[in-house]
């Protein structure tokens, strides 16, 4: 029994620290590739359309998230000499919890943005659509309040903290932080419902804007090529995905983060696997966002 629980969390170990490889380097150049291709058109003069605006911040968040969260979890692989210090695991966390909350701020700017592109008629509306302006300085204002509203986080973050315990070596590669509080749970949670909210909110119109718009042409009998869906049509499409994704794999990492502060349970792969879930958006949206659009601008095109 001893040398099958001994194999058992061997291979745990391995086939975690072999996800969290895969996750931060295939999503790492999924996303360099989404920022340059959202980029491009600057580079070479034109101008950046707005939706790529927004492209480019989540691009640079969801690399962050994957470069904070992977520096222990390399290091760990690597067996270098020594963890992150105090300092160091302070930066780190900080860094993570600042891309996190703007990446999601930085969706809620897309999906809503998309929908007000699918809104016919009413003027205000209609302004807004011609104030493409705004997604740029909206989602530097994401990284502004992201900045903000998690300046407590390093205070909560020390280096990881040396038990004796040699039978879990991999720990000592890891930060450790306070037990959250149910109270500092819920107001962390606050802002992303928010978001999220409106993110459902937004998608919801879509979807009913859509399905609208599908009920009145489908008397027009024209033959479709595999193209012919309209591009907002399919940005939108593009969109509804996106926001489903984030919204699955926030909730499922909720659910960990909740478990693990209601009943105290700090084991290690607990942690890792809420951090595993933490890294599915960022490594899976840019390759959704990459080939669902027809109209990723290619460089110098």
């Amino acid at each position: 029994m001893p040398f099958q629980k001994h194999v058992l969390r061997a291979t745990g170990e391995v086939a975690l620290k072999t996800t969290f490889l895969v996750q931060i380097g295939f999503g790492t150049l999924a996303n360099v590739t989404l920022f340059f291709y959202s980029v491009s058109p600057v580079l070479c003069g034109y101008k950046q359309r707005p939706i790529h605006m927004v492209l480019t911040h989540m691009a640079l968040a969801n690399l962050l998230v994957l470069l904070s969260s992977g520096i222990p979890h390399i290091m760990a692989a690597f067996l270098l000499t020594n963890p992150l210090s105090s300092l160091g695991c302070k930066a780190v966390y900080y860094t993570h919890s600042v891309a996190c909350s703007s990446n999601l701020c930085c969706t809620c700017v897309l999906s809503t943005y998309q929908f007000f592109t699918l809104i016919p008629g009413r003027v205000e509306w209609m302004m807004l659509r011609k104030t493409p302006k705004v997604t740029g300085p909206s989602s530097c204002v994401c990284w502004v309040f992201a900045a903000l509203t998690n300046i407590y986080t390093p205070v909560n973050v020390t280096a990881a903290q040396n038990t004796g315990n040699y039978t879990d070596m991999q720990g000592r590669w890891f930060c450790s932080s306070s037990s959250p509080r149910a109270g500092g749970v819920i107001l962390w949670s606050c802002p992303d419902a928010v978001f999220i909210g409106l993110m459902v909110w937004a998608s919801g119109s879509m979807v009913g804007l859509l399905r609208r718009h599908h009920q009145r042409v489908q008397h027009i009998h024209t033959p479709r090529g595999p193209h012919s869906c309209p591009p907002e049509t399919r940005a939108a499409d593009t969109i509804l995905m996106l926001v489903v994704t984030f919204v699955i794999f926030y909730m499922m990492n909720f659910i960990f983060i909740v478990y693990i502060t209601l009943f105290l349970d700090l084991q290690l792969w607990l942690i890792q696997t809420c951090n595993i879930l933490a890294l599915c958006f960022p490594t899976v949206s840019p390759f959704l966002l990459i080939l669902r659009d027809p109209r990723t601008p290619r460089f110098c095109s």
